[in-house]
C-alpha cells in the first residue's frame, strides 16, 4: 500500500527524496483511491504526458521507489499500462516504453484524423463562452510552457485544451479511444516537441476557437484535423 504522507521527515535529504516520489514532474499520487489504482493513474499519466522518452526502460522497482509503493501495486501498474500499448515487453522480459515506427505513428495519425474532429464537431453545439475562455486560457498556459521550453508541460497543456473541448462532446466512448492514442504516443510526442521548435500555441488552436465562436464546424473540423497530424505525421516520413 501507499506509505503516508503524513510520516517523519528528518532531514533535507529525507524532504527531496520524500518530495521526489510523491511528485513525478507535475503527476501527484491520488491518496484517496486504492493504492494500486493510485500508481496506475500516475504513471499512466507521466507516459501519456511524454515523462519517458522513447525506448526508455522502466523497471517494477523503479516505479515502486518513484511513487514511494510496495513491487505489488507497481507490478499491477506495469500490468495494465502493458496492456493498453503503453509500455512494450521484450522477448527478455524487458519493459520499456515503445519506440514507434513510422508505420505505426503513421496509423495513430489516422486515427486522431478521424475521431478527433468528430469530438470536436459533437461539441460545438454545447460550445459556450465559459468554455472559449477556458480553452484561450489553456493557449496562454500553452506559450508559457513554450516560453520556459518545458516539454512535458507543452504536451500536458495541449492535451488539456484537447480533452477540454472533447468533454464537451460527451461521447465518452470516443474520448476513451482518443485517450489510449494519446498514451502510445506520450513518449513520441516528446521527440516531437524536440524537433518541432515552437516558439508559440499552435494556429490551428486560434482557428479552432474561432470556429467555435462562428459555429463553423467545417473549418473547426479543418484545424482539428490539421492540428492532431501535420507533426506526427512529419515525424513519420523522416
Amino acid at each position: 500500500m501507499v506509505k503516508s504522507k503524513r510520516r517523519v521527515v528528518t532531514s533535507v535529504s529525507a524532504l527531496k527524496h520524500y518530495f521526489s516520489v510523491i511528485i513525478y514532474h507535475m503527476v501527484e499520487l491520488d491518496f484517496s483511491l486504492p493504492a494500486h489504482e493510485a500508481v496506475y493513474r500516475a504513471l499512466r499519466t507521466s507516459v501519456m504526458h511524454g515523462e519517458m522518452r522513447p525506448g526508455q526502460a522502466v523497471t517494477i522497482r523503479g516505479v515502486a521507489s518513484k511513487f514511494n509503493t510496495s513491487m505489488t501495486p507497481a507490478r499491477d501498474a506495469v500490468r495494465r499500462l502493458s496492456a493498453e500499448g503503453a509500455l512494450s515487453i521484450s522477448s527478455t522480459g524487458r519493459v520499456a516504453t515503445p519506440e514507434l515506427s513510422h508505420e505505426r505513428i503513421e496509423e495513430l495519425a489516422s486515427i486522431r484524423a478521424l475521431l478527433e474532429p468528430e469530438l470536436a464537431a459533437r461539441a460545438l453545439p454545447r460550445a459556450h463562452i465559459n468554455l472559449l475562455e477556458r480553452l484561450s486560457n489553456i493557449n496562454s498556459l500553452i506559450d508559457q510552457a513554450i516560453v520556459k521550453d518545458d516539454a512535458v508541460d507543452y504536451i500536458r497543456r495541449n492535451l488539456e485544451f484537447h480533452r477540454t473541448l472533447y468533454l464537451r462532446a460527451q461521447a465518452p466512448a470516443m474520448l476513451a479511444l482518443i485517450e489510449t492514442v494519446w498514451l502510445q504516443l506520450g513518449p513520441t510526442m516528446r521527440a516531437l516537441y524536440a524537433q518541432l521548435q515552437r516558439r508559440e500555441a499552435s494556429h490551428n488552436h486560434r482557428v479552432a476557437i474561432a470556429a467555435l465562436k462562428a459555429g463553423d464546424e467545417p473549418s473547426l473540423k479543418l484545424a482539428i484535423r490539421a492540428d492532431v497530424t501535420q507533426g506526427l505525421r512529419m515525424l513519420s516520413i523522416e
